[in-house]
């Protein structure tokens, strides 16, 4: 089996494996070093034990290697009162970051 681990980032989990590319909302791009640590590892799968953590799992971590920014597809907001002529219309892209999971750190 493929080792998994969940974390948790910018009020979502996620549930990332080594080789995965995902997009997070909330990263911002580093300076030099092109890579962002996740410590807050919720559970990790390896081989066929699974440590899951109360509530983080304590020394495991996500290396990821940033790609690029991107952003989101289009929310749109739409309010309407009907027989009083108002309408009001937003729209709304988040800014996302593109990661490639590089390696899942475990706790010796």
């Amino acid at each position: 089996m493929e080792p998994y681990a969940i974390i948790q980032t910018s009020g979502s989990q996620l549930r990332v494996e080594p080789n995965q590319v995902i997009a997070v909302e909330g990263v911002k791009a580093p300076d030099a070093a092109k890579k962002v640590v996740f410590d807050k590892v919720l559970a990790v799968q390896k081989g066929n034990s699974v440590e899951v953590g109360t509530p983080f799992v304590k020394g495991a971590s996500v290396v990821c290697e940033f790609l690029q920014e991107l952003r989101g597809p289009k929310t749109i907001s739409f309010k309407l009162k009907r027989r009083k002529n108002y309408r009001r219309k937003k729209g709304y892209r988040s800014k996302l970051s593109e990661l490639r999971v590089k390696e899942i750190q475990l706790p010796d």
